[in-house]
């Protein structure tokens, strides 16, 4: 409802021509703003659309409320080939809200344009190669086209050429072309137009293609060369030159060869130089016979199917004195031994030289020059003969020939034909030096001294524990003859023992003295052995002694070294325990160098060794009393690891240094508790017994095995015996009396337990000790070693005692801790009712 006419002059149709440029004017138009608007256009008139859609037009201000529509050249106008009108929707607004919407018509009109050329002429220029020779013909067709679609004309300027186009634009040759005489390259610039006479002018290069069409010819008219033999490679004899008109305006491309096969000669392929390429030896076959020698040289201008011209050349080798005397071997090895007389015949060196030089006048050489190290020990006896003889005696000895085995001398060996050539190098190279002889004479040796020991005797020290195969010394010797012989060394004599045939072993070419096996002081302190030194022809012999050196290498071994035993538990402290001692011995230490002290299984420190140091006997003495009552103690069976050391009349110092030997002793101490002591034990039958054995590591198994074996055999005992006593039992019941009372009464229980019944082996009846039982306050008797005990006897009335247990036993009555004492064994009970005592009662009841 607020579309209003806001664009005046539209809507409209107008025209505008092809290929019109940017910014050229469509349509002129203006803008009326509603008098409700006080402030102009708010959206400034746009083409919102086109149909079709096109980028090609856009509005421009001319200022005020004034707007044209413009071309933009993006894209151009083309009647030909894009749409022939447009219709473009113009939108406008003002600033109170008013909006307008028109449409201009745009229609696009024809214009004759200039002919366009097609195909690569339209973006170059186009050059066209002709072969020379080639008759008239059609060459090449140019392409154009007109965008109105009318018929064109083709033409050529300038008119002067041989060429030709016709209106089709073909383009013609018109005669054949010559290389060599006619322009290589020619310009033709063709120009198409229409019936309005509009034209287009393009050029065409045309180029004249050369063609290997001509022979070349040489230039050089010598043909007979003459050179002397032996010139160096790459000696040029002769520059062959030739020429090809096909190349007058260019470098020459002419290719030369050498037709006939050529040994030593050979041509350079590009500038037909002629060279030496192989050795030209005039006094060798075939130059030996023919001195002649001839090359056919070819020149082509293509390495293929081209044209070509040859030329034989021939080559005259005139003979030189270019041979130096040869000698085969030209090194000569020679002997002679020391001492040789002066006089003597070594070499003639006339045997083995020659020259090969094709005439007779150049084989005339002699020997001169001789020199080298010695050579006034030597001559030749004249220049001619080249006989080399020994001028001198040579002493490998005298201090003026000291350290000379080999002689080396030479020999010049001079051509004197004229010109004179002496020396022949690798790759026949000329020198002006002289042909050169080497002679080495090496003078032999003779073995005339004996090998003499850099002294008379050797001592060396070795410690006892050296490892085998430590060096230990080294004996040297040597002879006066030169070169230094040779000397190898064994040992001849000494060097065993009862024990093993060789201890030590002397390297052959060294002399090092080594240990085959480990020496012990306390065995033998001192070996002498014979040396012997050989040069192969003559010998000597040296004495080496080895004084061994004792180290402390042997432990102390104590005696014994592994014991079982018991003590009670009451024993006292200070007490040499069951009388125990060991007593060691050190191979190679003092008796009071010993230490003892015990490593492992020492808790709470009860047991100690005194004296502790500085004896060979020690005895194991108790160190502080045992106390299970209030669980200090809680092992009752001590497994002490004792260690013996050697050290103790070392200072500190040296110990850090000496070597320190340790023996061990092991020793298991079972700790057995008072009577009235209670145990903790588990239903079942418990044996005490008492087994002394020496262990040892490697046979662990051992007392592994009887241990087992006994046990099984003393339960299979114990069974029998259960067995026997029930069949006995229930066959002889046996007197009610007070002492058997006593072990078969218990007191009376809430609730009955399990009872244990425990079976003691008398150990030991030797009872040498006796203690008061803190409860009953009985006296009892015990044996130090094995811990057994019983009630001692007494004159006095026999007191009746509480029935024991083996071990304490747990009630619901609240019984548990109460401690009984431990039940006396059988025998003991036996012994009770054999006393004699006017005392005896009749069992009382609990």
């Amino acid at each position: 409802g607020r579309r209003t006419q806001l664009l005046k002059g539209l809507p409209a149709t107008s025209t505008v021509e092809e290929n019109a440029a940017a910014g050229v004017s469509v349509c002129t138009f203006n803008v009326t703003v509603s008098p409700l608007s006080s402030e102009g256009v708010a959206i400034f008139p746009t083409i919102v659309n086109s149909n079709p859609l096109t980028e090609a037009f856009d509005i421009e201000s001319k200022g005020g409320v004034e707007y044209r529509v413009v071309t933009t050249g993006n894209p151009v106008l083309d009647y030909e080939t894009m749409p022939k009108r447009f219709d473009l929707q113009i939108f406008v607004e003002d600033t109170a809200g008013r909006t307008d919407l028109s449409i201009l018509t745009v229609q696009v009109t024809d214009k004759n344009e200039c002919p366009v050329f097609r195909g690569n002429m339209a973006i170059q220029t186009v050059t066209i190669y002709v072969l020379e020779g080639t008759p008239p013909e059609y060459i090449y067709q140019v392409d154009a086209a007109d965008p109105e679609n009318a018929e064109l004309k083709y033409s050529l300027l300038p008119v002067p050429v041989p060429f030709m186009v016709l209106e089709s634009g073909a383009i013609f040759s018109t005669k054949e072309f010559d290389y060599e005489k006619d322009p290589h390259c020619y310009f033709l610039n063709i120009t198409v137009t229409d019936p309005e006479g509009l034209n287009s002018t393009k050029t065409v290069n045309i180029n004249i293609i050369n063609i290997n069409d001509e022979r070349p010819y040489f230039t050089t008219n010598q043909r007979i060369y003459r050179i002397p033999e032996e010139l160096s490679p790459g000696t040029i004899v002769a520059n062959i030159t030739a020429k090809d008109p096909d190349d007058e305006d260019s470098p020459s491309r002419l290719f030369y060869s050498i037709q006939s096969p050529g040994t030593y000669f050979s041509i350079n392929p590009s500038t037909g130089a002629l060279q030496v390429t192989g050795r030209i030896n005039r006094d060798a076959l075939p130059l030996r016979l023919h001195p002649n020698t001839s090359v056919v040289v070819r020149v082509e201008d293509s390495h293929s199917g081209g044209h070509a011209s040859e030329m034989e050349i021939t080559i005259i080798i005139d003979d030189i004195n270019d041979n130096p005397p040869e000698c085969i071997p030209s090194t000569f090895r020679r002997e002679a031994n020391e001492n040789m007389t002066a006089g003597t015949f070594l070499l003639d060196l006339r045997n083995y030289c020659k020259d090969i030089d094709v005439d007779p006048s150049n084989n005339q050489f002699n020997f001169t020059g001789l020199s080298g190290f010695g050579s006034n020990n030597f001559a030749l006896e004249s220049t001619g003969s080249g006989r080399l003889v020994m001028t001198e005696s040579i002493d490998l000895e005298n201090p003026a020939n000291l350290g000379v085995e080999v002689y080396s001398l030479t020999v010049r060996v001079q051509d004197i034909a004229s010109p004179t050539y002496s020396s022949k190098y690798p790759f026949y190279t000329f020198s002006i030096f002289s042909y050169i002889i080497y002679i080495y004479i090496r003078i032999k040796p003779v073995n005339e001294f004996f090998p003499v020991f850099s002294n008379l005797s050797y001592e060396f020290k070795v410690s006892e524990i050296a490892r085998v195969g430590s060096s230990i010394g080294r004996v040297n010797a040597r002879d006066k003859d030169w070169p230094p012989s040779v000397i190898t060394y064994s040992i001849v004599a000494g060097g065993g023992t009862r024990d093993y045939t060789n201890i030590f072993w002397i390297s052959p070419t060294k002399g090092d003295v080594k240990i085959l096996a480990r020496l012990d002081y306390e065995t033998t302190q001192k070996h002498i052995i014979i040396v012997q030194a050989s040069d192969q022809e003559k010998t000597a012999t040296a004495s080496v002694t080895v004084n061994v050196l004792e180290v402390n290498d042997e432990e102390p071994v104590c005696s014994p070294n592994f014991y079982s035993f018991q003590i009670p538990v009451s024993i006292a402290v200070g007490t040499n325990i069951n009388g125990f001692r060991i007593q060691c011995q050190d191979r190679d230490s003092d008796p009071r160098s010993f230490r003892y002290f015990i490593s492992e299984g020492n808790m709470n420190n009860h047991f100690t060794f005194s004296p502790s140091a500085g004896s060979n006997i020690s005895h194991l003495i108790l160190a502080s009393r045992f106390n299970y009552e209030i669980g200090l103690d809680t092992d009752w069976i001590y497994r002490l690891r004792v260690y013996i050391t050697d050290d103790n009349l070392l200072s500190a110092r040296d110990k850090t240094t000496h070597l320190i030997k340790t023996g061990t002793v092991t020793l298991s101490i079972t700790v057995i508790p008072n009577p009235t002591t209670v145990i903790a034990t588990t239903p079942g039958f418990t044996v005490v017994m008492k087994r002394e054995n020496l262990y040892s590591e490697s046979a662990w198994y051992v007392p592994f095995v009887i241990t087992l074996g006994s046990l099984l055999l003393l339960g299979l005992l114990v069974y029998l015996g259960i067995l026997l006593a029930t069949w006995v039992r229930t066959r002889c019941p046996p007197a009610g009396r007070a002492d058997d009372a006593l072990l078969i009464k218990a007191p009376e229980k809430k609730k009955p337990k399990k009872e244990v019944v425990v079976t003691m082996t008398k150990l030991n009846t030797v009872f040498d000790g006796e203690a008061r039982d803190p409860v009953t306050g009985k006296m009892y008797e015990f044996n130090t070693r094995s811990g057994a005990r019983r009630w001692k006897k007494s004159s006095g009335p026999l007191q009746p005692a509480p029935a024991a247990q083996g071990t304490s036993s747990t009630t619901d009555s609240g019984d548990q801790g109460t401690e009984q004492p431990e039940a006396p064994s059988k025998k003991e009970l036996s012994e009770r009712r054999t006393e004699p005592t006017a005392e005896t009662k009749p069992a009382i009841k609990p």
